[in-house]
């Protein structure tokens, strides 16, 4: 098991909340579900990621693989059960203040990049009246 979230660990209304606005900004509903769930400070395996996010295994590795590449979440351990494979423990490997810094930023460069192609527009605009 995990570094020790109490089993019935869930979604609290204002969770839910949050996810929402970082799915409405541009998150992916399973990154969005899976960084909040982490936001919480545990270091947690992929089945406690399913049954806290309320996602399915495909779902969880999908969002865990991008936040991996994001290099907001990472592999802090394997954790050897009796038998089979180690489990992985996943942790954000940045601090939420840096996260959200970095989804701002994302969205400010994207705001900016319309803006130009707004001026951009205008300027063609002019262009093609002044030519006729």
């Amino acid at each position: 098991m995990g570094m020790g979230p109490d089993t019935m660990m869930h979604l609290s209304d204002t969770d839910i909340q949050i996810i929402d606005i970082l799915s409405d900004i541009g998150l992916k509903s399973g990154e969005s579900r899976i960084l909040v769930v982490l936001f919480k400070g545990y270091d947690l395996t992929s089945r406690e990621l399913e049954r806290i996010s309320d996602l399915r295994q495909p779902e969880v590795s999908i969002a865990i693989n991008q936040l991996i590449k994001r290099k907001w979440v990472w592999v802090t351990s394997h954790i050897t059960e009796k038998k089979g494979r180690p489990v992985k423990v996943y942790s954000l490997s940045r601090t939420i203040d840096d996260i959200l810094d970095e989804i701002k930023g994302d969205i400010e460069g994207d705001y900016r990049k319309k803006i130009e192609i707004i001026e951009r527009v205008r300027v063609m605009v002019k262009e093609a009246k002044e030519s006729e």
